[in-house]
């Protein structure tokens, strides 16, 4: 495996723990973005944290890999309605300017993308 595939699995591992674990200890953070139309926001918030200290601790596992790679995506995937969301209608609550939390919904897809190349692309999947 690359030196930049390794570096780019442990920094993702750490994006994804932390953001996961946020998920526990500033639950209030996520559930303003939850749309409201969702049923049990904290149950939602708990889950979405879970799979992400999941899917953090699967990459690292060259076995399991693959599978938290499309965890990961599938997850990043069910959240972007949220981001929408509190781009249209939160960023007064955050007290950022509209254009930040649009600027962020594009990145979204560069999420997926460093998740696929690292976890799933050739050379991703079954190395350790």
């Amino acid at each position: 495996m690359s030196y930049l595939r390794t570096a780019s699995l442990i920094l993702m591992s750490g994006f994804f723990g932390v953001a996961g674990v946020n998920h526990f200890l500033n639950p209030e953070v996520y559930l303003t973005m939850m749309p409201p139309y969702l049923p049990w926001p904290e149950l939602l918030n708990y889950i979405s944290g879970a799979a992400e200290v999941a899917g953090a601790v699967g990459i690292l596992v060259p076995q399991l890999r693959r599978m938290a790679g499309w965890g990961l995506i599938a997850l990043l995937v069910a959240v972007f309605p949220a981001n929408v969301h509190l781009a249209l209608n939160g960023w007064e609550a955050y007290d950022l300017p509209g254009w930040v939390l649009w600027a962020r919904l594009p990145l979204q897809a560069v999420f997926i993308a460093w998740v696929y190349w690292t976890c799933l692309a050739k050379g991703g999947r079954r190395e350790g």
